[in-house]
């Protein structure tokens, strides 16, 4: 699911040739943006489909289909005219709102992670919403909150990587990067929560085969939503470390990248080289984002939370 979302955002490349004028460079910097945004893309597909949860499974896609038009409008009418403003009067604030976003994912993956082991936190207590209308709300909002810190760190992320385009160039990119991604998380997340029904239906079908499918479906959906939140978690993590890795080493403080490059140089290089970065970058951000989340819970207890 991760390398087929990945291979979805490298195709963004072809359809930027579609939005601006420099076709080679708008072309290869979203590919780029794609890959390095890969962490929060799987993320965001893993999480989405918790949302539906609980309610009618005839309200699931038009749920979905909410949720995609306000991360839609997140990254269109708020964070793109952001990031071009922000590109335009300070460029320089790009490393370190990159590392920002690092740190989140770090903390967003330490705070799985802990959660996994048995150290996670006391839940908050939340009012019982029972009417299913104010519930599907509550959750469509929740589910667009969530999508506007993604989204932040996808565009940022993106827009690093046009910096050397006309801003004209950079809105066209930036836009076609948002459409696509918003329509691949949300055509995936669509596909997987519908996947159990498809599989009850060719469970009920006369031919043996449609029935096999159709268990192994129903089987197999909950082992894909988990295999995804591990892979989600993994990449939030690798990516987190390697955004802080680089974009520190762009602010001046290059010693740890300096580092991590040259062990995955010492291991080999080509594959294995690429493995020991990305397994270093993770080690990294595990301990950034658990040193983040101690912080964060010690402020909630003493702030009585």
């Amino acid at each position: 699911m991760a390398s087929g979302l990945v291979a979805l955002l490298d195709d963004i490349a072809g359809l930027t040739r579609l939005a601006a004028a420099s076709l080679d460079d708008v072309g290869a910097a979203a590919s780029k943006a794609g890959v390095k945004a890969a962490g929060v893309v799987v993320d965001d597909t893993a999480v989405t489909p918790r949302y539906v949860t609980g309610l009618s499974p005839k309200r699931e896609l038009p749920i979905i289909g909410r949720i995609a038009l306000g991360s839609i409008r997140n990254k269109l009418l708020f964070l793109l005219p952001a990031a071009l403003i922000l590109s335009a009067v300070a460029p320089w604030a790009l490393a370190p709102l990159l590392m920002l976003g690092g740190a989140f994912l770090c903390f967003e993956g330490a705070e799985k992670v802990l959660e996994a082991v048995g150290g996670h936190h006391a839940p908050v207590e939340e009012d019982v919403v029972t009417d299913p209308v104010a519930l599907e709300n509550q959750k469509v909002a929740g589910a667009i909150r969530t999508d506007f810190i993604l989204s932040a760190e996808i565009m940022v992320i993106a827009l690093r990587q046009v910096t050397e385009l006309s801003i004209v160039e950079q809105a066209a990119a930036l836009a076609v990067v948002a459409i696509a991604i918003t329509a691949g998380v949300y055509g995936v997340v669509a596909l997987i929560v519908k996947a159990d029904d498809v599989g009850l239906y060719l469970a009920q079908r006369r031919s043996g085969v449609a029935r096999r499918v159709g268990r192994g479906l129903v089987k197999g959906v909950p082992y894909l939503m988990s295999v995804l939140s591990v892979v989600g978690t993994a990449a939030m993590i690798w990516v987190g470390g390697g955004l802080l890795l680089h974009s520190a080493e762009e602010i001046g403080f290059g010693r740890p990248a300096h580092w991590v490059h040259h062990v995955a140089e010492g291991a080999g290089g080509g594959a294995i080289g690429w493995i020991v970065n990305a397994a270093l970058s993770g080690v990294l951000g595990l301990i950034v984002g658990a040193i983040i989340a101690w912080v964060v819970h010690q402020v909630a207890k003493m702030r009585g939370h």
